[in-house]
């Protein structure tokens, strides 16, 4: 739905509830303790833990296969077709993880114990946004692209000096290998892997697009720098900032902007000028991701983000500004949540210079971030349901067997 579909909206509370009245019917009835009735639990569960809409196409086609294996009327061959599918894709994203593997261990950054090591974690989210064979070009950049977000943001968040990061900060807005000189040595490292990384992604981008692209990967690498840098500074001097000045902020330090410049040229063709111009100013999609992945992270991490001493988030400052207590907070979160989708559906279906496969990937980007954050901090902490999921998605094919 949008904003102002409010038949809609008593649809959706009329089929909750109905929905809720159903699970606890067959529950507590000896009536419906049957195979049937339970894996048609098991779907009602699903659908009101999160709305089908929300969730990540390439998780729910794994999900999927393995409640139709389970019907009693399920067609063996359309099983066996679909199983055969996911593994042919499967093996496509192993390709693009042994070219990320490759990479990663040539830059020697994995070497910081202060920063996380998420290889995988990485490579699956870019398998989130887009799956498909054809976009394996862009799965190998974008997990270098995330490899490099993670290690920029542990710079500023756990290990980095006020004093230190504005030095990086300003050396990322010049683009001068020459401020080099004023880092500390494991920052030179960071930043010499991370300049080279963005000006060979150009160079690409210029010989196989003809599209000189430049200035708009340094704008959304200085601009997320930017923010991350308010956010230190926030932090070490003990201000609680207004939820609007962090949602102002969290938007572009969420990363999304940056990784959606990335994409940009795997998902546009041609391109046009006012495409470009477009996003140079970040359109409201990006926005609205940006909004959304927040929010969602927000949820599922900042509890533990605190303890380790991080800056407030969302929660923390509109508990601070509403004085209300964190769970009346938290509601308030998942109301903007269901809002911001609106926002997202709407971008989806008005007239824009993105093509569809862009606004795809922009709506994919929040709905990884619903699956990873969930049940809690499923990026920062791996032994967790993102250990089922990678396992499922890019390691274990699905078994085929024969039927009757």
């Amino acid at each position: 739905m949008v904003e102002g579909e409010s038949f809609l909206e008593e649809a959706r509370d009329l089929t909750t509830k109905c929905l809720e009245e159903y699970i606890m019917m067959t529950k507590n009835s000896k009536e419906h303790q049957n195979d049937d009735i339970n894996l048609s639990r098991l779907l009602v569960s699903h659908a009101l833990e999160v709305p089908l809409h929300w969730r990540t196409p390439r998780l729910e086609s794994r999900w999927f296969i393995d409640m139709y294996e389970r019907r009693q009327d399920m067609n063996p061959s359309l099983l066996e077709l679909a199983k055969l599918d996911f593994n042919i894709v499967q093996s496509t994203h192993q390709e693009d993880l042994k070219h990320a593997s490759r990479w990663w261990r040539k830059t020697g950054l994995g070497k910081f114990e202060f920063a996380r090591d998420r290889l995988m974690e990485n490579l699956l989210f870019t398998v989130g946004f887009a799956f498909e064979p054809q976009f394996s070009s862009y799965r190998r950049l974008g997990t270098k692209v995330n490899a490099f977000i993670t290690l920029i943001d542990d710079i500023y968040d756990v290990y980095g000096t006020l004093d230190e990061l504005e030095l990086f900060t300003d050396a990322v807005e010049r683009w001068d290998t020459s401020a080099m000189d004023q880092l500390p040595d494991y920052m030179r490292m960071c930043f010499l892997a991370f300049h080279n990384f963005v000006n060979d992604t150009a160079l690409d981008f210029l010989k196989e697009h003809d599209i000189h692209y430049i200035k708009y990967l340094k704008k959304a690498w200085a601009d997320l720098c930017k923010s991350y840098l308010v956010e230190a500074k926030w932090y070490y001097s003990g201000y609680t900032p207004t939820f609007q000045e962090y949602i102002d902020n969290a938007w572009i330090s969420m990363s999304v902007p940056v990784i959606l410049v990335n994409v940009y040229v795997f998902a546009e063709n041609p391109t046009t000028k006012e495409a470009l111009t477009c996003l140079e100013e970040y359109p409201s999609i990006i926005r609205h991701s940006g909004i959304l992945f927040r929010l969602l992270d927000d949820l599922g991490t900042s509890s533990d983000e605190i303890k380790r001493g991080d800056v407030p988030k969302s929660i923390q400052c509109y508990m601070h500004e509403a004085g209300v207590s964190e769970e009346k907070a938290r509601q308030h979160i998942k109301l903007l949540i269901r809002e911001t989708w609106k926002k997202i559906n709407e971008d989806r279906v008005t007239d824009s210079p993105f093509s569809k496969t862009f606004t795809e990937i922009a709506t994919n980007i929040v709905r990884m971030a619903q699956s990873m954050y969930l049940y809690g901090d499923g990026y920062a902490i791996q032994d967790r349901e993102t250990k089922e999921l990678v396992m499922s998605l890019l390691v274990d094919p699905i078994p085929l067997k024969s039927y009757p």
